[in-house]
């Protein structure tokens, strides 16, 4: 699959990117192979795969523990941060707009 320039120079535009022209092909020839690998990946027979939401289950279900056991434990320090901040709104930090568009 070939990804075109014109397709990188709208995917800059869309994500608010200027790229020089060897931005562009070196970002032009980067997306290409990202997509070969991902027409090798869909040329894959997994018809016996069964469909997974968290790779963790597998190690757990090996009898393994990957994961802490989840326990809630309160958190108080939130004031004393923002008291710390210029120009702070409880409950939020004020910070100088980044943004234009």
């Amino acid at each position: 699959m070939k990804i075109s320039r014109e397709e990188v120079l709208r995917v800059a535009e869309l994500a608010h990117l200027e790229l020089s022209a060897t931005e562009a092909e070196t970002y032009r020839g980067q997306l290409d192979s990202i997509l070969e690998y991902v027409d090798k990946l869909n040329a894959l027979d997994l018809s016996g795969v069964e469909p997974m939401a968290q790779v963790l289950f597998a190690a757990e279900s090996a009898g393994e523990t990957p994961l802490r056991e989840d326990v809630v434990q309160p958190c108080d320090i939130g004031q004393a941060i923002l008291d710390q901040a210029p120009n702070a709104r409880k409950p939020y930090f004020r910070v100088p707009r980044v943004i234009d568009r």
